[in-house]
């Protein structure tokens, strides 16, 4: 019989949007059970805890910070809770743990060790720009963070709008909120004015936009992208 604990993977807001808003009332009762968190950043899981309207003092909570920091060897020590019976929730800084944030190395942790692991319901950035692009959602694929360096990006920007065209494949791709402007700067330059650019700012927040639009017609709009929170997608 397994008597190990369950891996929760608990979805955060994207921002400061309305908590009721994009998670469900579920995930409050269950963050109520749980007294030991997996997390990406301390001091940011405290703040959406309190948020969530959490009943277990925060001084009595258990917190393992998962981050590129982390060395390899601590992360066994993150599944002795896990292995002795406890319940543990996983937290990223903002949207699913997991997908485009840390996660998965605990997950993958957890399948090896016959732990169960709930994913939860709620907020991801990538499906959401997705959905109100208007491109392939049967076939994409989500690129992380592009090459830094501008001749590297602008290659690999040219060889996404290849798999657009070749393979019909949306591709979505990300920036440092502070590059945003000069990634945009490279897409209209370097990319074919008849390929489609969706730009989605602020998802789930008041100020949320979703805007898609051809190269050509992005060249003559103004839009405020510096050191707001985006995903790119180009269909």
């Amino acid at each position: 019989m397994n008597n190990t604990g369950t891996l929760y993977l608990i979805p955060v807001t994207l921002g400061e949007t309305p908590i009721n808003q994009v998670i469900p009332e579920f995930n409050f009762q269950l963050i109520n059970e749980i007294d030991t968190y997996i997390v990406e950043n301390i001091k940011t899981a405290r703040r959406f805890l309190k948020r969530s309207g959490i009943t277990i003092p925060i001084v009595d909570l258990t917190f393992y910070e998962l981050n590129k920091r982390t060395q390899l060897e601590d992360l066994a020590s993150f599944m002795k809770p896990l292995l002795a019976g406890k319940n543990v929730g996983v937290l990223s800084e903002a949207g699913c743990p997991g997908v485009a944030d840390p996660g998965a190395e605990i997950v993958d942790m957890a399948q090896q060790r016959d732990i169960k692991v709930v994913p939860l319901v709620g907020p991801s950035s990538i499906l959401l720009s997705l959905m109100a692009s208007g491109f392939n959602g049967q076939s994409f694929c989500f690129n992380g963070y592009l090459p830094k360096e501008q001749k590297e990006r602008v290659a690999k920007l040219k060889e996404l709008e290849r798999r657009v065209y070749n393979q019909k494949q949306t591709q979505l791709f990300i920036e440092t909120p502070f590059r945003n402007v000069n990634l945009f700067e490279d897409v209209l330059k370097n990319l074919n004015d008849n390929t489609k650019l969706c730009i989605a700012i602020d998802i789930t927040l008041p100020t949320e936009q979703i805007i898609t639009k051809s190269v050509i017609d992005w060249k003559t709009t103004k839009i405020n992208l510096h050191k707001r929170p985006c995903i790119f997608l180009i269909g």
